[in-house]
């Protein structure tokens, strides 16, 4: 790609596709692409084929799509496949159509199988059957891959699909009812750290910037207060006919997580991810990825992970949000919650013969992460 590439980013609102939208002005790319879901509704083939006909991108970035955690992808099943393989079909036709030069496509690690071999290497998609509170979604993904390398061994495009493992960053989903574990975590501790402090502004703030169950911080102390308990989020006497005026009721508090601790995760900060695809989009091609050992007749597994290659329990994760926040209270794990996978690390052997390692250590990107939080969430409001 040159500095005045055609780039269209699909998705640039999204904590994926804003870090590659920083990532790729802080570069210097002049010529990026963007439009909004309310511009263009990528689930529309006509206004896909039609944005593509007047915007002719030479690249293109497809960060776009349907994301959510456990409860999101296991109730809203239809929702996930339906959208994602909308998406990822006007996309990826349309920019065969109009002769991209290279397109990449973001899936995601949920794509391997349940009990798959760990680290989970790329050679591993297919293999046994997937996780199947996310299944819908990775089916999607995993089309995604084989749309990618149908059509460059078809018609000879340069198409990569990349898997991250879980990320997390600036612009990450907080809402309990659909977030991912990192940012619950962040903000269901943070929610338990105002309530042991007795502070109702943090609390009636949080609300406000992202209200819970349509309910913001212009409600009653009671009224939140029986909010956070729904989701784990309370005092350990679980005083809630209290007067609510005396901050002793709210010293030991507890935050529920769900599962009990011992899955094991990999994550991978946002800037990360988004100076690896920046990397790959200039410097690899499609024929850079077939696997050397394969029948030319069989290409296959052509994906490439990204991640650290380093992994940590939910439990250990949780302390150290813990400690960053500051919260005195109790973790309590709740074993009959859904908790996925035992355990998902990501082979990125792959990644790193080609030249990128990642840099953001996990402390330090919960901390910057919980920066990012605090500064979004801020204003003062008055709490009855």
């Amino acid at each position: 790609m040159n500095r005045d590439s055609r780039i269209y980013i699909a998705g640039h609102q999204g904590m994926v596709g804003s870090a590659i939208l920083n990532n790729l002005n802080a570069k210097g790319y002049q010529n990026l692409i963007l439009k909004t879901h309310q511009e263009l509704d990528l689930i529309d083939s006509n206004a896909v084929k039609q944005f593509f006909e007047n915007e002719d991108p030479e690249y293109v970035i497809l960060a776009a799509a349907k994301v959510g955690g456990i409860v999101a992808n296991n109730t809203y099943r239809a929702d996930f496949i339906y959208e994602n393989l909308m998406i990822q079909t006007n996309v990826i036709h349309q920019a065969f159509l109009h002769r991209v030069k290279k397109l990449l496509f973001l899936g995601s690690t949920c794509i391997y199988p349940r009990d798959s071999p760990q680290p989970i290497k790329e050679e591993y998609l297919l293999t046994d059957p997937l996780e199947y509170t996310n299944e819908p979604y990775a089916i999607a993904k995993i089309a995604g891959i084989k749309m990618c390398e149908s059509y460059n061994l078809q018609y000879g495009t340069n198409f990569i699909a990349v898997m991250p493992t879980n990320l997390y960053g600036p612009r990450d989903n907080f809402n309990l009812e659909t977030s991912h574990v990192l940012p619950a975590l962040i903000r269901k501790i943070h929610l338990g750290k105002a309530l042991e402090e007795n502070d109702w502004i943090a609390i009636a703030d949080d609300f406000n910037r992202r209200p819970l169950e349509g309910m913001d911080g212009s409600q009653g102390k009671k009224q939140m207060l029986a909010i956070l308990s729904k989701y784990g989020i309370k005092p350990i006497s679980n005083q809630m006919n209290s007067d609510l005026q005396n901050e002793e009721d709210f010293k030991n508090v507890s935050v529920e997580i769900w599962g009990s601790g011992k899955q094991i995760r990999e994550f991978l900060w946002s800037d990360d991810m988004a100076e690896a695809c920046a990397f790959l989009m200039e410097n690899i091609d499609f024929i850079d990825l077939i696997p050397k050992d394969q029948p030319e007749n069989e290409v296959r597994n052509s994906q490439i992970n990204i991640g650290t290659g380093r992994e940590i329990t939910i439990a250990h994760l949780a302390e150290i949000v813990k400690i960053i926040i500051k919260f005195e209270g109790k973790l309590v794990f709740n074993t009959s919650k859904p908790e996925g996978t035992a355990r998902k690390l990501t082979d990125v052997s792959k990644l790193r013969a080609l030249g990128w390692k990642y840099s953001v250590e996990l402390d330090e990107g919960i901390n910057r992460l919980y920066r990012w939080y605090k500064s979004s969430i801020y204003h003062t409001t008055n709490v009855r």
